[in-house]
């Protein structure tokens, strides 16, 4: 059977891993593809250049890659999903080894962005948030996770994050099967998801 693809947009730390967790935990076996492990390579770039670079732009994604390996989810092969290191901007060896299984979740920031992606998709999810709640989320994510100084959070927040969630990410928001809030409880979010994906499923 074709595998039913799950596709979770949203701006940057609106919740969209978080709830991908959730559906995962209620529907084993569940394959997770992240489009951050699409990040282009930029090892050719210095250090600081990397870390000057605009994340928050479609530009940045190898889309192309992603497209082609969901290609082959949807025909029932596995894929070698790359490894991005936020830490050094760059993709380190190795791949993630990802099998076709019934349900497959994509996520992230621009997932309904081009049109051959979203095509592929059978649920369209988009979890928003308030900027301030996005912000605060980041900030303690980066610090905590990505080894980010503070000033280095705030500086990229406000030249790409910022503009980049105006730009391309919320009018996506039009184009979803389902809007969850990024605010409300997990339970409520996944619950709404679980009931569309089984009307989605019937009338498949």
């Amino acid at each position: 059977m074709k595998p039913f693809i799950i596709g979770i947009a949203g701006p940057s730390s609106s919740g969209k891993s978080e709830l991908a967790k959730q559906l995962v935990a209620h529907l084993p076996g569940t394959a997770v593809v992240s489009l951050d492990s699409y990040y282009r390579e930029l090892a050719g770039y210095s250090f600081d250049q990397r870390a000057h670079y605009n994340f928050d732009h479609p530009d940045a994604l190898e889309w192309e890659l992603l497209h082609e390996q969901l290609l082959g989810l949807a025909h029932g092969e596995p894929i070698e999903e790359p490894v991005y290191d936020f830490a050094t901007h760059s993709r380190v060896p190795g791949r993630k080894h990802v099998d076709a299984t019934e349900f497959i979740i994509v996520e992230g920031l621009f997932v309904f962005y081009w049109d051959a992606l979203r095509a592929m998709i059978d649920l369209k999810v988009f979890v928003n948030a308030s900027d301030e709640v996005c912000f605060q989320r980041r900030l303690r994510r980066d610090v905590a996770e990505r080894g980010r100084a503070p000033e280095s959070v705030y500086e990229q927040y406000a030249k790409t994050v910022r503009p980049g969630r105006e730009l391309y990410v919320m009018p996506t928001m039009q184009l979803a099967d389902l809007v969850v809030s990024g605010e409300e409880s997990l339970a409520k979010s996944t619950s709404a998801v679980l009931d569309n994906l089984q009307l989605a499923r019937a009338a498949r």
